[in-house]
């Protein structure tokens, strides 16, 4: 059986997105490992989920250019939750800018939100 293991996630500096992943989002910091020369091997990823989030410092303009455009425009990534009034509340706590109010839909309760570079998920109870 394969599973996803971790997905690199493009990032201007390696502590402001751990302090919006872990504070902002409540993720889990899983490890940060210093690899020398400034790289450092960051994973985050929500308590209880086997898939990471590999933080990615960029380093050079081409990888810069992509920090908060990974997903073209469209919503990047689907936070699953099954608390999704107390997640959105922490979330706004924490300045995170929703898109939208939450909606209501045949596959659960949803808002588009945006991450610190503003790449957009969707936070997502499912029904």
């Amino acid at each position: 059986m394969a599973s996803l293991g971790a997905v690199t996630y493009l990032v201007r500096e390696y502590d402001e997105a751990i302090r919006f992943f872990v504070d902002a989002l409540g993720f889990e910091l899983f490890e940060d490992t210093p690899q020398g020369d400034g790289k450092r091997w960051v994973t985050v990823g929500p308590r209880g989920s086997t898939t990471r989030l590999l933080l990615g410092r960029a380093v050079n303009d081409e990888q810069r250019a992509c920090v908060g455009r990974q997903g073209g425009g469209r919503v990047f990534l689907f936070l699953h939750t099954d608390d999704f009034a107390g997640d959105h509340a922490r979330m706004l706590a924490h300045g995170v800018h929703f898109r939208e109010a939450p909606r209501h839909e045949a596959y659960g309760t949803v808002a588009v939100f945006d991450d610190l570079y503003s790449n957009g998920w969707d936070l997502i109870q499912p029904a």
